[in-house]
């Protein structure tokens, strides 16, 4: 064909070398329009096709392999097809020309490639995303893995076109690289190799609630990579730390938690040791007065009775024998009211005990399991507790130790 079109533009009174040039021109715009045309049709025919056809069906997940643009970057390797395969042909008689375009095609070819298979493989993680144990086995890491090494072979491949030597040769001095390797990629292999471990051992996913005081962090996972892990803290601030960083440092998870669905309760109150004493008829006929505790008293007031009976006991002096005291009906008030709290759960540790006293008076710990994890009710649920046994604190003639203020020296009198 460039012959023949060479040989016509010699009749138009053209210099045969010129002709020649010419011809080679306009049969290579015709293969560079060719080759268009067929991207086009490609493109909108048969991945418009593929389109249509994937927006029928009822899932979503094929729709992200659409979205990803995998179909319209394959699309792609057609014309640079065209233009390898033509070139030679074309430029027969200028094969130095012919050859850049072979390699320019060659290298085009390997980018699309790299391309198609970096857009397959993040509607490949896209789709894994919408599983539910991608939560609980997170392949980020992989996945940029596998990227890394995808666009490595790449590189490989068009510095062997280029340099017009075999990829063996390149693969092969890698092993030389190694130690070079190792020195750049250190971050990248080291959050690999912590995201298997924190994998295979299902120690931390998305949407985990993580604590690690050294680095600031305190609130739910947002995205697990490869040489980060980036935090959502709950003051909204966003925290990137070190994959590698969760292996090698101590973190809290709060998945267990969340997971039995009870939340712990472990706090305090000091009693003045002033205001605590024995209770006397008044005092214990009043307490049985309380709902929570009537039958408490009832059975306590009893067994002591029954015991200092037997025992001989002289009941006029009130250390002697057996006694209630206001602090012990006051815990066992607070443990029954507890009982009957519809927030605390009933299936986990439930104790309400007495700590050592010390210059804060006598701590009565209250140290159970609300059966609301979620933060804001946890705290309203702790709050209402508290404030109901600080008020009440004054009912059983005890009072809450605090440390001397303005208002007590004020009332003080000379």
């Amino acid at each position: 064909m460039i012959d023949q079109l060479s040989s016509f533009l010699e009749t138009l009174s053209i210099s045969p070398s010129l002709a020649a040039m010419l011809a080679t021109v306009i049969v290579w715009c015709g293969v560079i329009g060719v080759a268009l045309l067929v991207h086009f049709i490609v493109k909108h025919l048969i991945a418009g096709n593929i389109k249509k056809l994937v927006a029928k069906t009822g899932s979503k997940r094929d729709d992200m392999l659409v979205k990803s643009g995998a179909f319209e970057r394959l699309a792609r390797l057609v014309p640079a097809y065209i233009v390898y395969r033509a070139a030679p042909i074309v430029f027969g008689h200028y094969p130095a020309i012919g050859q850049v375009f072979v390699v320019l095609a060659l290298i085009a070819m390997v980018v699309i490639t790299v391309l198609f298979l970096d857009a397959l493989i993040n509607s490949a993680l896209s789709i894994y995303q919408t599983y539910e144990v991608s939560r609980q086995i997170p392949i980020n890491s992989f996945t940029q893995i596998a990227k890394l090494v995808v666009y490595l072979v790449g590189f490989i491949m068009i510095l062997s076109i280029v340099m017009g030597e075999s990829p063996l040769t390149f693969f092969a001095g890698i092993g030389a690289l190694a130690a070079v390797f190792m020195f750049v990629f250190k971050d990248p292999i080291l959050g690999f190799v912590a995201g298997i471990q924190l994998t295979a051992n299902k120690m931390l996913s998305v949407g985990d609630w993580i604590e690690m005081p050294k680095y600031g962090v305190d609130g739910d996972i947002l995205e697990i990579a490869l040489t980060t892990v980036k935090i959502r803290n709950f003051d909204k601030t966003i925290t990137t730390i070190p994959t590698n960083s969760l292996i090698t440092d101590s973190f809290k998870n709060w998945r267990g938690m969340q997971d039995t669905g009870a939340r712990r309760i472990k706090r305090s109150v000091s009693i003045d040791m002033s205001t605590i004493k024995f209770c006397d008829e008044e005092m214990l006929s009043r307490f049985s007065k309380i709902q929570f505790i009537t039958d408490y008293i009832k059975t306590k007031t009893k067994e002591v009775g029954a015991f200092n009976e037997k025992a001989g006991i002289d009941e006029s002096v009130q250390v002697n024998g057996r006694r209630l005291t206001n602090v012990g009906t006051f815990r066992a008030y607070i443990q029954a009211y507890l009982r009957n709290h519809p927030q605390i759960s009933q299936d986990h540790t439930f104790l309400v005990r007495q700590l050592a006293p010390g210059e804060t008076g006598l701590p009565i710990e209250i140290y159970v399991f609300s059966s609301q994890t979620n933060w804001v009710l946890y705290e309203g649920i702790i709050a209402d507790i508290f404030d109901h046994i600080l008020a009440a604190a004054g009912e059983f003639d005890l009072a809450i130790f605090q440390n001397p203020v303005g208002r007590d020296f004020a009332n003080l009198k000379g």
